[in-house]
Parts: C-alpha cells; sequence; structure tokens
C-alpha cells in the first residue's frame, strides 16, 4: 500500500467531514447524548422502594419493629393505611410496592415467647425489584429476631451464646455497590460500537449515489488504500469520542477508573478498528445510504447492548444465545473496559478476550477489503 495514496483518501474524507456539520455533530454530539441519558435513566440499584405499613397492634414493640425498615435507605416509607383495600388501592396505582401488615397480637405473642406471622404484599408487576425488595425484608425481620432472642435470654439470665461463624464482607472494586460504576463503562463500548459502524456505513454508499465512486475507480489507488484511507478520519473522530465518554464519566458519573491508560486505548483502537471495518462491509455491500444506516444501527446497537454482557448477564442467557454471544465483538470489549476500569487488570489476565478482539478485527477488515472491487458493477 502507498502511504500518499491512502493519506490523499484520508485528506479528501477529513474535509468531506468537516464541511458536512451534520456528520460531525453526529458523531459528538450523539455519544454525549446516549451517555447522559443511558448514564442518568439506566440503574440497577434497587433502592427507596415505596412501602405502606398497616400495624394493627399500635404497640412500641411494633413500632420498634417498623423502626428497622424506617431507617433503612433500601425503602421509602409512604404512609399507614387501615384496610386491605386502601392497600389494593394502593398497589394498583403505584403508590406502593410493598405493604407491611402487622397483627394485633403482635407485642403480646413476642412478649409471650411465641411465634408470629407478618404479613407482606409485594407488587409482582417487576420481579426484579419485588425479588430484592423481599429479600432487605427478611434481612431486616432476621435482625430484629436476633435482637428479641438476645433479649429473651437477658431477662432469663442465661448466658449469651457466641456466634460460631463471623462473617465480614468485603468488597472488592466496587465497594459502593452502585451499578453506574460497571454501567458506564460497559456504555462507552456500544456508544463507540455504534458510531463507528454508522459512520462508515455512510462513505462508500454515498460515492455510489453521488455518482463520485467512477471517478475513485479510475484513479490508481487500490482497494486497501481506499478502506484504510476513509477509515483514518473516523478512527480519529472514534477515539476522540473515547477521550471525551471517559471525561463525562469521570466528571460527570464520578466513575473511578483504577487501570492502565495506555492498555485501555489500545484495546478500543483495535475495537473502533474492527467496528470501523464492519460499518465500510456494510456500505460496500449495499451501497445505499439509508439501507446502510439501518443495517449498521441494527448489526452493533442491539447486539452490542443486548448480547455482550453490558446490561444482562451472558451466564443468564438461554444456551443458543449464550453460543451466539461470541460472535459479538463487543462481548469481549466489554469484559475489557470493566476489567480495566474497575480492577485495574492487565493483559496477563486478559489477553484471551484482546486476542479474540484482534481476530475480529481482522477477518473483518480481511472481508471488506475483498468484498470491494473498483468495478462500476
Amino acid at each position: 500500500m502507498n502511504p500518499r495514496r491512502i493519506w490523499a483518501v484520508a485528506r479528501k474524507e477529513f474535509i468531506h467531514v468537516f464541511r458536512d456539520w451534520r456528520s460531525l455533530g453526529m458523531a459528538i454530539g450523539i455519544p454525549v447524548l446516549l451517555l447522559t441519558l443511558f448514564g442518568y435513566a439506566l440503574t440497577l440499584d434497587v433502592d427507596r422502594v415505596p412501602l405502606i405499613v398497616w400495624d394493627q397492634s399500635q404497640t412500641t414493640t411494633s413500632r420498634a419493629f417498623l423502626e428497622g425498615f424506617r431507617a433503612s435507605r433500601y425503602y421509602s416509607f409512604r404512609g399507614s393505611v387501615d384496610r386491605y383495600s386502601a392497600i389494593e388501592h394502593s398497589i394498583d396505582n403505584g403508590d406502593a410496592v410493598l405493604a407491611l401488615i402487622i397483627p394485633r397480637d403482635f407485642a403480646a405473642q413476642l412478649d409471650s415467647g411465641r411465634s408470629t406471622a407478618v404479613q407482606l404484599i409485594a407488587d409482582g408487576s417487576d420481579s426484579n425489584t419485588a425479588t430484592i425488595a423481599i429479600g432487605y425484608a427478611e434481612m431486616i425481620t432476621h435482625a430484629y429476631n436476633q435482637q428479641i432472642l438476645l433479649e429473651h435470654l437477658q431477662r432469663a439470665g442465661a448466658q449469651l451464646p457466641h456466634a460460631p461463624l463471623d462473617v465480614r464482607a468485603r468488597v472488592w472494586f466496587n465497594e459502593d455497590l452502585e451499578s453506574k460504576n460497571f454501567i458506564v463503562p460497559g456504555l462507552i463500548a456500544v456508544i463507540m460500537s455504534m458510531i463507528a459502524a454508522v459512520l462508515t456505513s455512510l462513505t462508500i454508499a454515498r460515492e455510489w449515489e453521488r455518482g463520485t465512486m467512477e471517478q475513485l475507480i479510475s484513479t490508481p489507488v487500490k482497494a486497501p488504500e481506499l478502506i484504510f484511507g476513509k477509515m483514518i478520519p473516523y478512527f480519529i473522530i472514534g477515539m476522540a469520542d473515547m477521550l471525551l465518554a471517559m471525561a463525562m464519566g469521570a466528571f460527570l458519573f464520578h466513575v473511578p477508573f483504577r487501570g492502565s491508560l495506555t492498555l485501555l486505548f489500545g484495546m478500543a483502537g483495535i475495537f473502533l478498528l474492527g467496528s470501523l471495518a464492519q460499518g465500510m462491509l456494510i456500505s460496500i455491500v449495499t451501497k445505499n445510504q439509508l439501507i446502510a444506516g439501518q443495517l449498521a444501527i441494527i448489526s452493533t446497537f442491539l447486539p452490542a447492548f443486548l448480547l455482550s454482557g453490558f446490561a444482562f448477564s451472558i451466564s443468564n442467557m438461554p444456551t443458543a444465545l449464550q453460543y451466539l454471544t461470541y460472535a459479538v465483538s463487543a462481548r469481549y470489549f466489554v469484559t475489557l473496559i470493566k476489567a480495566i476500569y474497575m480492577k485495574g487488570a492487565g493483559l496477563e489476565s486478559l489477553w484471551i478476550e484482546a486476542a479474540l478482539l484482534m481476530v475480529f478485527c481482522v477477518i473483518l477488515l480481511s472481508l471488506a477489503v475483498l468484498k470491494f472491487k473498483k468495478k462500476l458493477t
């Protein structure tokens, strides 16, 4: 390949990019918009669950039990009710997700050393939220049970038992357990995949639609030189988007970065080349900007969002879909960027994903070069 011819094609594409303010605005504006929207809207944290209470006991014992729910950041107390119809109305209207019903003999049963039943009604429309909220309630109830047992033993003068196991949980890499710390890095991969493919999917198709492909074919520029020359401007734009997204993650969402910038940008460069080649391949095959743009979005954004492990755990998917994820290059980059961002992992533990990402990049680049023919038909 001749570097002068590659640069000539790149220079031509640079001029087009800077003259077409819509493409340049899309390249910069869409990542900012998507990262802002998804960064704030997409969260897997379950806290401040709306809770209503029907305290039929109205005793200091029942109020002490409820204090565990009031003090928890996982629940938002929305008031008291005095009948089941009010509970049904609140859940139907979405005013509450959980309803806690304490029986009249709650205090009397506990004071006498007997067990009592407390009813918890949950809105199962959102199964994930309901399951987690019920789990929180079970933990609060378990803690209250232990407190009551210890009080009974103290009143009886018995020696307090020692717990045989002392479990001390230590959270690594995401100490605050905030979902944004792993959503934002994965979102960067999704945005890069879509933007890169969409931008390059219009390049060759635009030449065919505007009738300038005949002029390019008549030049001594070879197919690899044309493809690499057209990719250079969008590679620079993509890396600029990567830097912008990282800045937004750090200053807007306060996502910590623990890894190597060199490794991250190296892996991002390989992934970006593969995504650009994918868009170029789509443009070569379709020769139509509208079709190419739509196909680029469908083939990049949806697989990267749904099948990369960004939003949904791959291990929880059906077996057939788990095998399908191996054909999605974003799967490997999402794994890489999350590990580098959150764990500070190095290439010694990520070499398999890095190698597979390189393989995808080489395959897509080769297909784009082989598919492009300097012919009018």
